[in-house]
């Protein structure tokens, strides 16, 4: 297998790793928590999927052949005040995801050295996708950290909860 192949797997085993710790903290918080922002300079989580979904519709549609920034995009709007139902939210969530994983099932190897634009900046492939690759979880994260601060003691963790190191490493060994 090639290195090409190996990182474009990777890369989508990565991007859904983050999907799934979205999608499930969005299963958790009902319509007032995701429109819910902790103060006027913050963003709420419907923002911030606003943002995301404008974000990788922008840049994975026609990805090999127009710039990043699409003139249709209003990114300042993304962040604007308002309000969203949760079927929306989750809506608006599943069509920025859907674009990027189709333009990563579409992508060919060789496609990782072309040249492509995001505001007018040359950037080869492989790079922009590691843009995106710090961009989308740093804001997953945001994500994530609302939902814990909403949720308090009813959180679940979703990955190693807190004093739980050494069960989980344990655990781990005795699968090997």
């Amino acid at each position: 297998m090639s290195i090409a192949k190996i990182y474009l797997d990777s890369i989508k085993k990565r991007f859904l790793t983050y999907k799934l710790l979205g999608d499930k903290t969005l299963e958790r918080l009902d319509e007032q928590q995701l429109n819910w922002q902790p103060d006027e300079h913050s963003n709420s989580i419907r923002c911030i999927v606003s943002h995301i979904s404008g974000n990788m519709l922008s840049r994975w549609t026609d990805f090999l052949s127009s710039d990043g920034e699409k003139p249709w995009r209003n990114r300042d709007t993304e962040f604007a005040d308002g309000h969203a139902s949760k079927p929306e939210i989750i809506a608006m969530w599943e069509k920025g995801w859907s674009c990027m994983m189709q333009t990563f099932d579409s992508l060919q190897e060789a496609d990782l050295e072309k040249t492509i634009t995001i505001r007018s900046e040359p950037l080869i492939a492989m790079d922009a996708i590691n843009r995106q690759l710090a961009h989308i979880p740093y804001h997953v994260g945001q994500i994530l950290y609302i939902g814990k601060m909403l949720l308090k003691d009813q959180w679940e963790s979703l990955s190693i909860p807190k004093g739980g190191s050494d069960a989980f490493n344990k655990e781990m060994t005795e699968k090997k």
